[in-house]
């Protein structure tokens, strides 16, 4: 069965399946799913753990030899499989559908692996896992989603917030739960449970963006201002070098240039977005870039661009960096807030 990260905890209060399938790219999520299955299999009498990590030059058979090894410890036992890359590979999925085919007695499997690709989803060796057991995959939380999960998180160590105070924690982590999960420790430790203002929050909360050139340019396809001068900031305090903002923003200019003529032409819009990999997350971010930019305004900041492309080589005067901010402003086609 499949099961949403919120039902894991109601699921294993009714009893353990054979088999759980945790998969993702959100660590904390990840982990503590992960710790919740294995807590849950140590009350129930599942005392001997093994680890096996199917990293490069893992051999498969151990899976099997796992399973039907005993312990003179204890008959029931957990087998923690880690598998970093999400895909086992010829030898992995033939290894795990024999073992769901004949799933040994008194013995958990549980599975942790990185994000698992869409055309996974479908293969054999992922069906048979989740046929014989449960299958959670884990995706990074964002919006409500992410102000609904700070708010449960502050309820566990007696914090309560208001909304703006929740947004606020939200805007300064960016999704990094990681990051949530310590500063709200930092909150309880500095002002104990009960109710937190906005302005103790504000005051507490270090800024733990996780700043890179993929957020910049969803920055610019959305012409927001502050958040441009704040991610190209953290961008440069971090040492992010300037070729590499260039070389992000170079590089979407031209993809709306070529999307756009591939429109004007006649082709599918969707295909269109297909070829040039736009993904569901991004579309409306580059449709509103595409209504608000036209080729000339594209044209633009690929002329701007090469300023600072010469700047950075030593060959122009001026800072560099300024220069990419009035392309990132340009981009958002409000360069007149500068």
């Amino acid at each position: 069965m499949r099961l949403k990260p919120e039902q894991i905890t109601a699921a294993l209060q009714k009893g353990l399946m054979p088999v759980y399938f945790i998969t993702g790219d959100e660590p904390l999520q990840l982990g503590e799913m992960a710790d919740a299955v294995r807590k849950a299999a140590r009350n129930a009498g599942f005392e001997n753990r093994e680890i096996l990590s199917a990293d490069t030059g893992f051999e498969w058979n151990q899976l099997a030899v796992s399973a039907s090894s005993l312990s003179i410890f204890t008959d029931k036992k957990i087998i923690d499989l880690r598998l970093p890359s999400a895909t086992p590979g010829a030898e992995g999925a033939k290894a795990m559908i024999a073992y769901c085919e004949r799933l040994p007695e008194d013995t958990l499997l549980l599975i942790t692996a990185g994000k698992v690709a869409g055309s996974a989803l479908k293969t054999r060796w992922l069906e048979a896992l989740e046929k014989k057991g449960v299958v959670i995959q884990v995706w990074p939380l964002e919006g409500q989603e992410l102000i609904r999960w700070l708010q449960q998180r502050m309820q566990q160590r007696g914090l309560h917030a208001e909304t703006d105070g929740l947004r606020i924690l939200a805007s300064r982590i960016e999704g990094n739960l990681l990051a949530a999960a310590q500063e709200i420790e930092k909150l309880y430790v500095l002002y104990g449970t009960g109710k937190l203002s906005n302005q103790q929050i504000l005051d507490a909360v270090a800024d733990n963006s996780r700043y890179d050139v993929f957020k910049l340019m969803d920055s610019v396809l959305s012409a927001n201002v502050t958040r441009i001068f704040r991610v190209l900031s953290g961008l440069r305090a971090e040492g992010i070098a300037a070729p590499v903002v260039l070389w992000a923003v170079t590089r979407e200019a031209r993809a709306l240039i070529k999307i756009k003529q591939a429109i004007s032409e006649g082709d599918n819009r969707e295909w269109v977005f297909k070829n040039n990999q736009i993904r569901d997350k991004r579309k409306q971010l580059v449709v509103n870039a595409l209504n608000r930019l036209s080729v000339s305004d594209l044209n633009s900041i690929l002329v701007l661009s090469a300023k600072a492309d010469r700047q950075i080589k030593g060959q122009q005067q001026g800072d560099a960096w300024e220069t990419l901010l009035a392309v990132c402003l340009l981009f958002g086609n409000c360069s007149e807030s500068l």
